[in-house]
């Protein structure tokens, strides 16, 4: 069975565009994925300290044969071949953060992987990517992407990269 994913990707150290396009790649090199679009680049104030460099933004949509956690798994491995550490705490300075935002229409609330990821809705760096992607998307429970971005009532994330890769 092949799978639609929406990944989103994050970083805010250590030349932070450079780890995107670089995850970006490794995405593109997973076996039994294949991957489909990205998103443009944004650069967003951080979540949490405020203590911290600006983070880079991209999504990216994926079809795979993977199920949700060797998705994960794999997500994770590449977080750790970027240098990620989970020392800084939740909302604290990473290299990568890959996050699977959804994954077909699955609704999931397992605490290893909830399913739309949980704050979807409320991030921006996360709905724009999203639109860039697909701009009738509608995320199970939460519905269709403009109503959620017209909800948050934010100025729109700064694009650094004005085409999509």
């Amino acid at each position: 069975m092949v799978a639609i994913a929406y990944i989103g990707l994050g970083s805010n150290l250590a030349n932070p565009v450079q780890h995107i396009l670089s995850a970006i790649d490794d995405i593109r090199a997973m076996k039994n994925c294949s991957l489909k679009l990205t998103s443009r680049l944004y650069e967003t104030p951080p979540i949490g300290p405020q203590d911290q460099p600006n983070y880079i933004n991209a999504a990216v949509k994926i079809s795979t044969s993977l199920k949700p956690y060797e998705l994960l798994a794999t997500l994770q491995t590449i977080e750790n071949q970027h240098g990620r550490t989970r020392e800084t705490g939740r909302w604290g300075a990473r290299t990568l953060d890959l996050d699977i935002l959804l994954y077909d229409s699955i609704i999931s609330n397992d605490p290893t992987l909830t399913l739309p990821h949980p704050e979807l809705h409320n991030r921006a760096f996360v709905l724009y990517p999203l639109l860039d992607l697909d701009k009738d998307l509608e995320i199970p429970t939460l519905g269709k992407l403009q109503p959620l971005i017209k909800a948050l009532n934010e100025t729109p994330p700064r694009i650094i990269h004005s085409s999509i890769i």
